[in-house]
């Protein structure tokens, strides 16, 4: 199978492309503004802000499926226009779509969401997000829209990168005691969605870990595994001093029963286990 990885150059695209390789894959992905260094690998520029160079690109790559992982929070143009012009792109070639999606499409009203909750976003990411989900499900019926949480890896994410500069005293922050999400490994996430890439599901799908945890839990297992002192972490409260939803938990359970991948909870590939 073909697959074109949109967002190739970061921290899910590039698991994407090792993973879709080793699953046997050809795989072509894009970059916006420098190429990975996944061995086997075709970069192409796609800066998703441009429409006009997304059909050249499935021109060259000509994939059996398009995996969108492109996204900027502060970049409507990316986050939402660029995906719904990817989408009517991929639909005019003949290919199957997957998009990564977020918990950002929820506020946390109801805590917590399986794949039939209807997106209510408070924040301008998660109406971006959300905006791309209406359109992708209106041109794309065919396509997965894949919803995850908090990314964490072996040590390449944002979060894992902060709760070190935070132990080390080089930036200032707290980590929310009362912002709680369900973490995923990049390894398993990567996984699963390489898995509904090549199956014939539709529609929403959740890829979130079973473990509910704050910030600052999280931070705390992050800082056992690398031998931090989690003593040195700053814990605080968003409520009241930050915007965005607080608890939202997605639910995965029915994704989960139909997947190979298993996806581990934080408590678990926390501790080391693979």
């Amino acid at each position: 199978m073909r697959i074109l990885i949109v967002g190739g150059s970061g921290f899910l695209g590039r698991e994407l492309a090792r993973r879709a390789r080793e699953s046997g894959h050809a795989v072509t992905a894009t970059f916006a503004s420098r190429a990975g260094d996944v061995p086997g690998v075709h970069w192409l520029p796609l800066d998703l802000r441009r429409s006009e160079a997304i059909t050249p690109v499935l021109g060259q790559a000509r994939p059996d499926v398009v995996v969108n992982a492109a996204y900027r929070k502060a970049d409507w143009a990316i986050t939402a226009d660029g995906a719904i012009h990817l989408a009517m792109a991929a639909t005019r070639h003949g290919s199957r779509l997957v998009h990564v999606s977020s918990d950002a499409v929820f506020s946390g009203a109801d805590v917590h969401y399986d794949e039939s909750a209807t997106p209510d976003p408070i924040t301008p990411y998660g109406a971006a997000k959300a905006a791309a989900e209406t359109a992708i499900r209106l041109l794309a019926p065919a396509a997965v829209i894949a919803r995850t949480s908090l990314i964490i890896g072996d040590g390449g994410s944002v979060h894992e990168a902060f709760v070190h500069d935070l132990a080390a005293g080089r930036r200032q922050g707290v980590l929310f005691t009362d912002a709680i999400r369900c973490p995923v490994h990049v390894t398993d996430l990567a996984r699963a969605v390489v898995e509904l890439a090549a199956s014939d599901r539709a529609g929403v799908c959740h890829l979130a870990g079973p473990d509910a945890l704050s910030r600052h839990e999280l931070g705390a297992l992050i800082a056992d595994r690398d031998a931090l002192d989690a003593s040195l972490l700053p814990a605080g409260r968003r409520t009241g001093t930050a915007s965005g939803a607080l608890d939202v938990r997605l639910d995965s359970t029915r994704t989960q029963r139909t997947l190979r991948t298993t996806l581990r909870g934080a408590r678990d590939f926390l501790r080391g286990e693979r």
